[in-house]
Parts: C-alpha cells; structure tokens; sequence
C-alpha cells in the first residue's frame, strides 16, 4: 500500500469517525446541512480528497503566486484580499466584512495598516450614507496590478498543459465550489447572529 493510500485510508477513517461523534456541531446544522454533511460511502472518498487538496492548494498557492511580504515588493495575502475587494467600488468596513467573512476589529487593524502604507484611503460615502468608506490610491493600484501579474503568470505555468476546456472547466468548478461555501458562511452567520 502506497503513502498516499495509507493516508486517504486514515483520512477516511477520521473522517468516519468525525461522522459518528458531530453531537454540537450536527445539532446546529439544519436537515439539509446535516444530510449533505453525511454523504453516500461512493461519495465520501471524493469530499475528503476534496478536503485534502483544498488544504493543500491554499497553502501552495500562496508559495507559487509569491504572497511572501512586503520586503521583496509583494503584498501579504490579506492586503491582496482587501485590494481585489475594493477593486470596483468603495467598501465600508461593514460591507467588506459581508465579502471577507472577517470580523470588523481584524478589517480595522489591517485597513489601518493599508491606510499607513498608502495602499487605501477612507473618503465619505459617494453616495451620502453615513458611513466611511475605503477606496484604493494609486500606489494600491500598482500594487494590486503588481501582485495580480504574478499570480496570473504563476497560474498560467500551472496550468500550462492543460487544455482550454480543462481550464475552462476548472474555472466553472471553482466558481460553483466558492459560490457554495460562501452561502453556507452566509447561513452559518445568520444562525449564530440570531441567537
């Protein structure tokens, strides 16, 4: 037996295990979340592959993308997060948490740490709300435009040979995966919000 089997095996088994023993967190999933986070055995093995290589590529795309900090000119992976988010339009720090999934004293450390850098700056809603909000100077611009060079070109050599439907449906899988993470987080926070 491989390292990689014996390693799916005592994923599977933990995740097995994690299946029999979910008391707290199976009481706060809804039927629908419970019954999907108790998948068909054909399917099992697939979620915790799924698990493992979404470890994986967090971890590995901050290394070949060059997330390594501001010494060598590259931004850290949450000023990155930030920048993208401001990108189109101004952001309060309400509005930013909605998208980041972070809570407002973690976004007014790093905004103000952005804010020292000149990366962004707060201007008055442009459309005369009360709040502030945060938009991006030029030296954010190049540096959003700076860092995006690199991750695209590390990503193109990824995928180099793949083939465009590949890549095409890659990008359609991604897409549809963030997009259901995101509304399960959204259901998450509206249950702990209301309690």
């Amino acid at each position: 037996m491989s390292a990689s089997d014996n390693r799916k095996d005592a994923m599977r088994d933990t995740a097995t295990n994690e299946a029999g023993e979910r008391g707290g967190r199976s009481a706060r999933l809804s039927a629908v979340e419970r019954s999907a986070a108790d998948p068909p055995a054909a399917v099992a093995e697939n979620i915790v592959a799924i698990e493992y290589e979404a470890l994986l590529l967090g971890k590995r795309i901050n290394r070949v993308a060059g997330f390594r900090g501001s010494r060598l000119g590259m931004l850290d992976r949450s000023a990155y997060i930030l920048l993208v988010s401001l990108e189109d339009r101004p952001m309060s720090i309400g509005e930013l948490s909605e998208i980041t999934g972070l809570d407002a004293s973690t976004l007014n450390r790093q905004t103000a740490a952005m804010r020292r850098q000149n990366m962004i700056q707060r201007i008055p809603d442009p459309d005369g709300g009360m709040a502030r909000k945060f938009t991006l100077t030029q030296e954010g611009e190049r540096s959003l435009a700076q860092q995006r060079k690199r991750n695209l070109g590390a990503l193109s050599t990824v995928l180099s040979d793949w083939s465009p439907e590949e890549i095409s449906q890659f990008a359609a899988a991604l897409t549809r995966f963030n997009r259901a993470v995101q509304s399960l987080a959204t259901r998450i926070d509206r249950t702990n919000n209301d309690r």
